[in-house]
């Protein structure tokens, strides 16, 4: 595997449902990745958070975005869309985490450019499962781009 990074995996969580976002935490706080977390409840906040305005003035870039697609306000198509079309946001991979295994959403978000989708388990072991592999490839397996 790769040399270790001396800095955390910097993960945006984008999740309306506060039951999931404790589930994915809790997932990720159960791995020795070595990470910092950071959690939205809608798009329109997670677009802020990401353009570093209003009260995420100070947010850091993340380097991958866990993305639920059923959001109030602006939804995960929208902020799929409006990052993969950002110069300079383009290049932060995002994996869907979602509910839905609808065709239209999973074609939707490869069209969008999603760097993959996953449908949230039901199982709660499953569900962590899942988490852990999401971490563990993005912490230990991939190359990210660097943080500008």
């Amino acid at each position: 595997m790769g040399a270790e990074s001396p800095n955390p995996v910097r993960i945006l969580v984008v999740d309306d449902d506060p039951g999931d976002v404790l589930m994915i935490e809790e997932a990720l706080a159960d791995s020795d990745v070595d990470k910092v977390i950071d959690i939205v409840s809608d798009g329109e906040e997670a677009m802020e958070f990401l353009r570093r305005e209003g009260r995420h003035a100070a947010a850091r870039r993340p380097d991958v975005i866990l993305l639920d697609l059923n959001m109030p306000r602006m939804d995960g198509r929208q902020v799929l869309s409006e990052v993969k079309s950002d110069e300079d946001l383009r290049t932060i991979p995002i994996v869907v985490l979602t509910t839905s295994n609808a065709d239209t959403d999973i074609v939707g978000s490869y069209t969008l450019q999603a760097n993959a989708y996953v449908t949230k388990p039901i199982d709660l072991d499953d569900f962590n499962d899942v988490v852990h592999r999401i971490d563990e490839f993005f912490g230990r397996v991939v190359v990210l781009p660097k943080r500008s």
